[in-house]
């Protein structure tokens, strides 16, 4: 990994600028004749609207959806949500609808002796929600109590709302959070990147429905509520005004946010089903932005190369994303069974090659990785050390299978009189840069003697939680950088009919050692303690292998010079572009 987090530093922390021309000063208003009566008469200040694309259309404009979503949403969570805290550029917690943080040993970050917590938010004055009605500490006890709620799929089974015993408002401007253990991230209720891990809910909205699906046990009616969707009521910076399904989401200014009312008084936000697609419509300026992978990391650079002889642009990058490919571990699902054997699946990680991935997907520049935590944390080392690494090696990967009682036959296929043929599925989400990545991978792996066929998950599909968690075989998808990468392995995350298939551990890996550690990874404040704890439990996931890791998905940002504002995002950030999006200009 030498000379990796250099590079990853430099790939992710700058702007990548492409010719920004310079674009004339934005005008409001522009002087009339007088008219008679001999008054001057000035028009209304023109409307700027900024035109986004994105690939897929959500599920939800909630930050925090009652099923898991499978693609990137955090450009429209952004615009429509917001919480205690917002995670800057940076990755600093600054208070949002909070007039201030938790601060540990203080009245509002209390240990108590018996090895709980408490935790004290006060609301700022005066909030209210895009509909005018008044945002109350009542409505984050409400949404405690539908986010935890097992029927619903919910966060019940995740920090932080695992291990919460309960959330009260002692008045409309104070939310007070007993834990039942010890929590060092309780003062911060959002892992970077995200949104918001404790969005509020409008109970004046939603507590009707929440009744009567409790008095009819009919909690599906409750998911299906068109607030989740078309009627979306929220107190980000932005409302909801138009849904058009298959099309586009419109979203007009809120004049009474939190922060004030944006600068962009329209966002726009089209969905355009194919990368190259939402491409051709920013370099047409049909399009003044991509998001949330409305483009890939080839488009992007193909937009930088473009965006001199279009007026200019920019390109950021982010590092929010952890690309790897999961087995099956639900024994009446995997096909074939032997992937359930250990040395099966570290012959299949010791003929992945990275390298030809990094070659063909970025052409050189990726950030290939062994593990979820990025190079660029400070104890990276530590974790290093303690990982095992599987690179690319086909002698390894056939003393493996000679010891698993495999041979080559005649096709050069591995087989054994018990197992039968090593034929199995790899299966990846409709994209060209994941469909692109499958075919090295598969290549690859019939050269080293497994048939594989080869299946991708439609686009209509990638946000049915049963559909990504009931593969045969293999899949690769992305999913969370870091320390909020680690508890997507525990046993409670498998998607099951009983949490509406919401879990992260999609391939069903169970470890009771790997629960535990978790768990006393979430109760220890010692920074030190919890590093060490850190590598123990990236040690076990690479040793027993649920997953095998390949690279840092880059997430692209292309935006022509009209777009003001965008800035770069550290790469220990694992970046939410639009976290000022308050400030962003169109200077057309």
């Amino acid at each position: 990994m030498q000379g990796i987090r250099p590079r990853l530093v430099m790939i992710l922390s700058l702007a990548l600028m492409a010719g920004c021309a310079t674009a004339p000063a934005a005008t409001t208003s522009q002087s009339q004749p007088a008219a008679s009566g001999g008054q001057a008469q000035t028009a209304p200040a023109q409307e700027r609207t900024l035109n986004v694309g994105v690939r897929t259309e959500p599920i939800t404009a909630s930050a925090r959806p009652l099923q898991s979503v499978g693609i990137k949403v955090k450009f429209i969570t952004r615009l429509f949500n917001a919480s205690f805290d917002l995670i800057d550029d940076k990755g600093s917690a600054r208070p949002y609808l909070a007039e201030a943080l938790p601060q540990l040993g203080t009245d509002t970050w209390k240990v108590n002796a018996d090895g709980t917590m408490d935790t004290s938010y006060h609301l700022k004055p005066n909030l209210t929600w895009h509909d005018g009605q008044p945002l109350t500490a009542d409505d984050f006890v409400f949404a405690w109590k539908v986010f935890t709620n097992p029927s619903l799929g919910g966060g019940a089974s995740s920090p932080p709302f695992s291990l919460v015993d309960n959330v009260s408002a002692p008045d409309p401007r104070t939310v007070v959070i007993h834990w039942n253990k010890l929590y060092p991230r309780a003062g911060v209720l959002q892992e970077t990147g995200t949104p918001s891990n404790f969005p509020p809910l409008p109970q004046h909205v939603l507590d009707n429905a929440y009744q009567k699906a409790t008095q009819d046990s009919n909690w599906d009616a409750f998911a299906a509520q068109p607030f989740w969707t078309r009627e979306f009521i929220g107190a980000g910076p932005y409302r909801l005004t138009r849904w058009d399904a298959g099309s586009a989401i419109e979203a007009t200014a809120f004049d009474q946010h939190v922060l004030g009312k944006p600068k962009i008084d329209k966002i726009r936000v089209t969905f355009g089903g194919d990368a190259n697609a939402v491409l051709a419509n920013l370099l047409a300026g049909a399009i003044d932005m991509a998001a949330d992978d409305g483009v890939g990391f080839l488009q992007g650079i193909e937009a930088k190369r473009e965006f001199p002889s279009r007026g200019g642009g920019t390109l950021l990058f982010t590092t929010d994303q952890w690309r790897a490919t999961y087995f099956q571990f639900r024994p009446e699902m995997v096909s074939p069974a032997a992937l359930l054997q250990l040395p099966i699946r570290q012959a299949l990680a010791s003929s992945l090659d990275r390298q030809a991935l990094n070659d063909t997907i970025y052409s050189g520049e990726g950030v290939m990785t062994d593990t979820m935590l990025p190079p660029t944390v400070d104890y990276y080392q530590t974790i290093d050390r303690a990982i095992t690494k599987y690179p690319y090696d086909l002698r390894r990967t056939e003393q493996l299978m000679t010891q698993a009682g495999f041979t080559r036959g005649a096709d050069g296929v591995w087989a054994s009189p018990t197992e039968g043929r090593m034929s199995f599925e790899l299966k990846v989400n409709a994209s060209p840069q994941y469909e692109s990545e499958r075919s090295i991978i598969a290549a690859g792996w019939r050269q080293a003697g497994f048939e594989v066929s080869e299946n991708t998950l439609p686009a209509s599909q990638t946000q049915d939680g049963q559909a990504r968690a009931t593969f045969p075989g293999l899949y690769s998808f992305s999913s969370g950088v870091g320390e909020s990468a680690v508890p997507n392995f525990v046993t409670t995350a498998i998607p099951r009919p009983e949490n509406r298939w919401t879990g992260t551990n999609r391939g069903g890996w169970a470890n009771p050692a790997y629960d535990k550690l978790i768990d006393t990874f979430n109760s220890t404040l010692d920074r030190n303690q919890r590093i060490q704890q850190m590598a123990q439990l990236t040690k076990t996931i690479t040793d027993e292998l649920p997953t095998m890791s390949m690279y840092y998905d880059l997430g692209a940002f292309p935006f022509g010079a009209q777009l003001r504002g965008p800035v770069p995002v550290s790469p220990d950030a694992t970046g939410l572009v639009a976290w000022n999006v308050t400030d962003w200009e169109i200077v057309r």
